[in-house]
């Protein structure tokens, strides 16, 4: 097989796909991409049996064929090219040559039939959603799934369609993101589970994004289809846990502040509180909000007052100021509200300001224990 290829355009193609591959693999086969030649069109592809990613390259051939090369070796050689035509040519000792400008390359190949094949979904739901506001979905989101093998539900995200909107849901079971969209709907009802690591390279490749994106799924595997790009992973098993019984419905206490002040605040007062717990305090009286942490073991203490709005009983409720800043730093708003009941209570974060016309961010944190 020979084709001729711009070495910028396969580099840009083949950086996306290394994503994918892991750097300790079982199978050594899958330390390599996948060409697959079929004339003009090369589709590439990666994996590690439970991602697979291609793309489609245009190349200048009229040969067909398949085979696997080391993922390594031709990122690093593609790296140092400036931006001209490459020819590879198969030879007769499983060995691709690669021509430029500059010089000629020999690297070894091997059959592509051993490449572990790309799973198909059979008869899959579909849903259409513009890729951005799924990259915007998965980084409101990511960062609160947890890292527990015990529970696995809970490290992926939670995928939720219907007709009425889209949601997302996350938690680690000490803080909860919910992220969904009323302006973009599923005309069939469905729930799944999505790994961290594919949604982690959704999230890369769609955040300049204008394409729309097609996701077909069925019970044990999900497909997210968009510009040249295919992406197809097992969903996690399970049942994912009844977020809706966590939120609390009932919360008089209101805290409006403004975002960046309180998280800069949050971010100093918390380099004085315990290395364990990394508890801080706030405390709420009328327009004032009272930072407050200390070590016991080290006698550092901080405290800082801010101007806020409260309206509510007086009352003082302890958060881990990690997840707390975490929080603020994944939230756009110039001003956010706090809703809390009890000090034993979870606390709910939503924005007050720069959101988009039916877009609903809910973020919930569960109070650390304050021993007075």
């Amino acid at each position: 097989m020979k084709f001729i290829v711009s070495s910028s355009q396969l580099l840009k193609q083949i950086q996306v796909l290394s994503g994918v591959i892991n750097s300790n693999n079982t199978l050594p086969i899958l330390d390599n991409f996948l060409f697959e030649l079929n004339h003009n069109e090369l589709k590439i592809s990666a994996s590690d049996l439970e991602t697979t990613m291609s793309t489609l390259v245009e190349v200048e051939s009229n040969s067909e064929g398949s085979i696997a090369v080391s993922a390594r070796l031709l990122l690093d050689t593609l790296k140092t090219f400036p931006d001209q035509p490459l020819t590879f040519k198969t030879e007769e000792n499983n060995t691709i040559e690669i021509s430029s400008n500059q010089g000629k390359y020999d690297m070894a190949y091997f059959d592509g039939n051993e490449f572990p094949k790309t799973i198909s979904l059979d008869d899959p739901k579909k849903t259409q959603i513009p890729g951005n506001i799924l990259a915007t979905a998965i980084s409101k989101t990511i960062f609160a799934t947890g890292n527990d093998d015990l529970r696995p539900v809970m490290s992926g995200v939670f995928f939720q369609f219907s007709p009425q909107s889209l949601t997302f849901v996350a938690t680690d079971a000490h803080k909860l993101v919910k992220y969904s969209r009323t302006d973009i709907t599923s005309s069939e009802v469905a729930e799944f589970i999505m790994p961290k690591k594919p949604l982690n390279l959704l999230k890369n490749i769609l955040s300049n994004s204008n394409s729309d994106l097609t996701i077909e799924y069925n019970d044990t595997n999900a497909k997210f289809i968009f510009d040249n790009i295919v992406l197809v992973c097992r969903l996690i098993d399970g049942k994912y846990p009844n977020y809706e019984a966590v939120i609390p419905k009932e919360n008089p206490n209101k805290l409006s502040v403004d975002r960046a002040l309180f998280l800069n605040s949050v971010k100093r007062v918390s380099i004085f509180s315990s290395k364990t717990t990394h508890q801080i305090r706030l405390k709420m009286a009328g327009t004032e909000l009272n930072i407050s942490a200390e070590d016991l073991d080290y006698s550092n203490k901080a405290e800082e007052r801010l101007k806020c709005d409260y309206q509510g009983d007086d009352m003082q409720i302890g958060f881990n100021s990690r997840f707390l800043s975490e929080m603020l730093t994944n939230l756009d708003s110039n001003e956010i509200l706090i809703e809390m009941s009890l000090p034993n209570r979870a606390g709910i974060l939503t924005p007050i300001d720069g959101v988009e016309e039916g877009e609903h961010v809910t973020m919930l944190v569960m109070p650390v224990m304050l021993n007075h």
